[in-house]
């Protein structure tokens, strides 16, 4: 899967704020993890009915490991979803 070049987001203001109360990851935050290495992406079949969904496995410019849920629309990156990645994700992230 290739990330569009030059990278840039679309946030919907919903998914800003429910990421920030549930899971304590602030928007830019988030988008850290796509400009830093290694980052893993893997397509996200269970989620992807009506367009297609990928998750991506990274870490921020403070050393946090997150997930991200996302799509592509209209050329940019849509997060859906962000946390912490959980022990499973951790140990497949820190394989690469």
């Amino acid at each position: 899967m290739k990330l569009p070049i030059p990278l840039s987001f679309d946030w919907n203001k919903g998914n800003i704020d429910k990421n920030w109360l549930r899971h304590k990851v602030r928007f830019k935050e988030a988008e850290e993890i796509f400009f830093n290495k290694p980052l893993k992406i893997f397509p996200d079949r269970g989620h992807s009915e009506k367009e297609r969904r990928y998750m991506a496995y990274g870490i921020t410019n403070n050393l946090r490991k997150l997930v991200a849920f996302f799509t592509i629309r209209d050329k940019k990156i849509r997060i859906i979803s962000v946390r912490d990645q959980n022990k499973k994700e951790r140990r497949i992230y820190e394989k690469a």
